[in-house]
């Protein structure tokens, strides 16, 4: 259960003003006692977003909030994170970074290794695990054989440093090893490039010790926009909707066939259970929950052993795409 706590007097900053950075933007003026001190970005166009829409201090460079602040949100590309993290917490800063947390697995140790050095709070934006029917359906699930997710949408041309893998595929890979809590087996990954030089979209079969199977479908070429996860255990079917916050549970299923003239008719009944979830913002429930850890009123919510863990995963994912040539070659 997730424990929310009231902070202390704190001041914060933004780095990166684009479509997560605005929403941070947005969260953290809705926290009690946390001032936004700065918001930082190159581009003009988003600088005016912020110096005249919401009225804030703006600077081109990140640096300048070193010593203004306490805590920071990290929202550039992905290949910007391994540098302007580092040196946030090598200047004593608390720091959230949109995931991934970087691009090799190799970065993100060493990371994670400079936060505990200066006993720094180093959290990564997975928000779908402060989404409310997330932390719910954890209550029910009991030794599952079969769990499917799809995340899958139209595409967005303003992610173009990365593919579906790094963009999406890892919140599930994330959030299905936090359900599952045990190591995975061996994996199975097809995918293809559709739109961009990057993988457009992936299906990711997992298996994990016990024997569950978990097949992930993302897609960010799909004019449909559906974030769902289904969970399969003895007695239940438990369907998932992100984008909602509904659970629905499935049980005592039957189905039978009635042949009548000319026609063969296909009946499927349950008895079906909706879970009352208390819905709230998940990205103002991550922040409030880094904020909170930062002046160690609570523990992070994950270990940073599971945070490497979900990105050790996506990145044998993506090798796998990169062995097909499916997904271009890592860069320095």
């Amino acid at each position: 259960m997730l424990q929310r706590v009231p902070l202390p007097p704190t001041k914060v900053g933004i780095v990166g003003v684009g479509h997560m950075g605005k929403y941070h933007v947005g969260a953290y003026s809705e926290i009690m006692n946390v001032e936004i001190v700065g918001l930082v970005d190159q581009d003009e166009e988003k600088l005016a977003f912020a110096r005249d829409i919401v009225k804030l201090p703006v600077f081109t460079d990140y640096r300048e909030l070193f010593g203004k602040v306490d805590a920071v949100s990290i929202a550039v590309p992905t290949r910007h994170h391994f540098a302007v993290v580092k040196d946030f917490l090598e200047a004593g800063v608390h720091v959230l970074v949109e995931k991934p947390i970087a691009p090799k697995y190799e970065q993100a140790l060493e990371l994670f290794q400079i936060a505990e050095k200066h006993d720094l709070e180093l959290h990564i934006g997975h928000v779908e695990r402060f989404n409310a029917a997330v932390g719910e359906i954890k209550k029910i699930i009991a030794d599952p054989f079969l769990i499917e997710s799809r995340r899958i949408g139209p595409y967005s041309a303003r992610i173009n440093d990365a593919g579906v893998v790094l963009d999406l595929l890892i919140h599930d890979i994330d959030i299905v090893q936090n359900l599952m809590d045990r190591p995975v087996k061996r994996f199975h990954v097809m995918g293809r490039r559709v739109v961009s030089d990057f993988e457009d979209l992936v299906n990711l079969q997992l298996e994990f010790e016990g024997g569950c199977v978990a097949n992930l479908i993302a897609s960010r070429v799909s004019e449909l926009k559906a974030r769902t996860l289904s969970v399969s255990q003895k007695g239940m079917y438990i369907a998932l909707d992100y984008t909602d916050q509904e659970i629905d549970i499935h049980r005592q299923s039957s189905s039978s066939y009635q042949l009548g003239p000319n026609q063969l008719k296909y009946r499927q009944e349950s008895v079906i259970e909706r879970i009352f979830v208390h819905k709230q913002n998940p990205l103002k429930l991550e922040l409030e929950h880094f904020l909170a850890c930062a002046h160690g009123l609570t523990e992070r919510m994950t270990t940073v052993e599971h945070d490497l863990s979900s990105l050790r995963v996506a990145i044998d994912v993506l090798d796998a795409l990169r062995a097909e040539g499916i997904s271009p070659a890592a860069t320095e």
